[in-house]
C-alpha cells in the first residue's frame, strides 16, 4: 500500500520494524540472516479491524435477523444479561482467534466487560486497542467516565491500547459525551461511537418518534430529540474530533457529512452488519466527496447471517467482499486501502501499519496467490479462507498450510 506492486518481493525486518522492501533479487546481495520463502503468495499489510466486539463472537447465529432496530438491541441486551464472566471470556479468544488467521494484526475492540482487561491482552498476539464501553442514560456523568479514564490508564501497558466508546448518541447523555471528548483530548486517546446507525435513530433525534423513541422514553430524558440528526447531536455535545471513530453512519441528513469532514472525523463502515440489517446503500461516495477518512471494520458477529448454512467467521476479507459486492464501482485497491492505510490514519498509526515501508512496524501476511501479478488485486477481493501467514511486529504469529 505504500507504492506500486513489486513482482518476486522481498521485504526484511529486524526486530519489530521492516528496514527494507524491494524485489529479492535487488535485496538479497545485502541481507544477510535467516531467509523465509513463502512461495507463491501475495505479500501484504497486516489488515486492521477498526471496528468489533470480540466479546460477543460466540453470540453468531444466536440472534435472528430482527424485525426492527429496536428489536434487536432489546434481543441483545437480554442475551448478555445471561452470559458470564467467563462465556465473555471463551467469546473474546474464540473471535481473536479468527481475525489472526483471516489476517488481521489490529484490532479496535469495543470492550463492554472491562474486568475481561488487560490480561485476555496476554491470550493473543493481534495488537488490540481497547475501547471501554460507556452506557448511561441519566446524569450525573463526570464521575462516572474519570472512573473509568482512571481504572483503564492505570494498567501497565496501557499507553496507546486503550480508549473510549460512549455506546452511541441514544444510550448516552450529552454531558457523558462532552465529558468522554474533553478526557479523551487531554490523553490522546481515541473515541469510538456507534451513531447514524438506523433509521429509528434518526427518527428518535430528528422527529422524536418511532419504536426506539418509545423504547427508551421512559428510561432518559428525551428532550435531546427533536434538534437535528445524530451527527449535529453530537456536534452539540462538543464531541466531533479528529480522534473519533464515528462507527456505521449510514444515514446522512443534509449537511452530515460535511460536518464530519470538517472535524476530520473518520467513519468505520461495517458491510455485512449492514446487509444484516438490511439498510440503504452506505453512503461512500457522499462521505469521500466531504473529504471524509473512511475504513472498514467487522462489527461484531451477533449481527451476522449464516451464508450458505455456514456461521460467520470475523474476517476482514469478507468485509471487503461484501462491500465490493454492493460498490461494483470501487476499485479493490480503494477497497484494500479502507482496510490498511485509511484505518491506519483512523487510529493515529498512519505510517506505523497498513503499509509494507521503511520504518513501519513488522506487520506482514501473506496470501496464497499465483496468478499474474495485475491480477493480484482482483484476487484478493475474492479471497476466503486462512492466510499462509502473519506476523506481528516481526514475529511470526500464525503459519497455515
Amino acid at each position: 500500500m505504500a507504492g506500486p506492486l513489486i513482482e518476486d518481493g522481498a521485504l526484511v525486518s529486524r526486530a519489530d520494524r521492516i528496514v527494507a522492501v524491494g524485489s529479492w533479487s535487488e535485496l538479497q546481495p545485502h541481507t544477510t540472516g535467516a531467509v523465509d520463502d513463502l512461495g507463491e503468495v501475495v505479500l501484504m499489510p497486516g489488515l486492521i479491524n477498526a471496528h468489533c466486539h470480540l466479546d460477543y463472537t460466540a453470540m453468531r447465529g444466536k440472534i435472528s435477523p430482527p424485525r426492527s432496530f429496536a428489536d434487536w438491541i432489546k434481543a441483545i441486551v437480554t442475551f448478555k444479561g445471561q452470559w458470564t464472566t467467563a462465556e465473555f471470556n471463551e467469546s473474546w479468544k474464540l473471535g481473536a482467534q479468527m481475525l489472526l488467521r483471516t489476517g488481521t494484526t489490529t484490532v479496535a475492540d469495543v470492550e463492554a466487560v472491562p474486568e475481561l482487561l488487560p490480561a485476555l491482552w496476554k491470550e493473543t498476539p493481534l495488537r488490540v486497542i481497547s475501547f471501554r464501553e460507556l452506557i448511561q442514560l441519566k446524569d450525573p456523568a463526570e464521575q462516572f467516565v474519570k472512573r473509568a479514564v482512571e481504572e483503564w490508564g492505570a494498567w501497565p501497558g496501557s499507553d496507546r491500547r486503550v480508549g473510549l466508546s460512549p455506546h452511541a448518541p441514544y444510550t448516552t447523555t450529552a454531558e457523558l459525551l462532552s465529558v468522554a471528548a474533553h478526557e479523551t483530548r487531554k490523553r490522546k486517546w481515541l473515541l469510538a461511537t456507534h451513531v447514524s446507525e438506523s433509521e429509528q435513530e434518526f427518527e428518535m433525534f430528528l422527529y422524536k418518534h418511532g419504536p426506539l423513541y418509545d423504547w427508551l422514553k421512559s428510561q432518559r430524558d428525551m428532550s435531546d430529540c427533536g434538534q437535528g440528526s445524530p451527527i449535529r447531536h453530537l456536534e452539540h455535545a462538543d464531541y466531533l474530533g479528529d480522534n473519533l471513530l464515528a462507527v456505521h453512519v449510514n444515514y446522512l441528513w443534509r449537511d452530515d457529512a460535511a460536518v464530519l469532514g470538517k472535524y476530520g472525523v473518520s467513519v468505520v463502515h461495517c458491510p455485512r452488519s449492514h446487509d444484516y440489517f438490511r439498510h440503504l446503500l452506505f453512503p461512500r461516495r457522499e462521505l469521500m466527496n466531504a473529504g471524509v477518512n473512511v475504513c472498514l471494520g467487522t462489527d461484531s458477529l451477533a449481527s451476522g447471517a449464516k451464508v450458505g448454512g455456514k456461521l460467520p467467521e470475523l474476517s476482514m476479507f469478507a468485509e471487503m467482499r461484501a462491500f465490493a459486492s454492493k460498490h461494483p464501482d470501487v476499485r479493490p485497491e480503494e477497497i484494500l486501502e479502507m482496510a490498511t492505510t485509511n484505518a491506519a490514519k483512523a487510529l493515529k498509526r498512519e505510517g506505523e501499519i497498513g503499509a509494507l515501508r521503511e520504518g513501519a512496524r513488522a506487520d506482514v501476511i501473506a496470501v496464497s496467490f499465483n496468478g499474474a501479478a495485475e491480477k493480484a488485486h482482483d484476487a484478493l477481493m475474492d479471497f476466503d479462507g486462512p492466510v499462509r501467514a502473519s506476523m506481528i511486529d516481526g514475529q511470526w504469529a500464525f503459519r497455515g498450510n
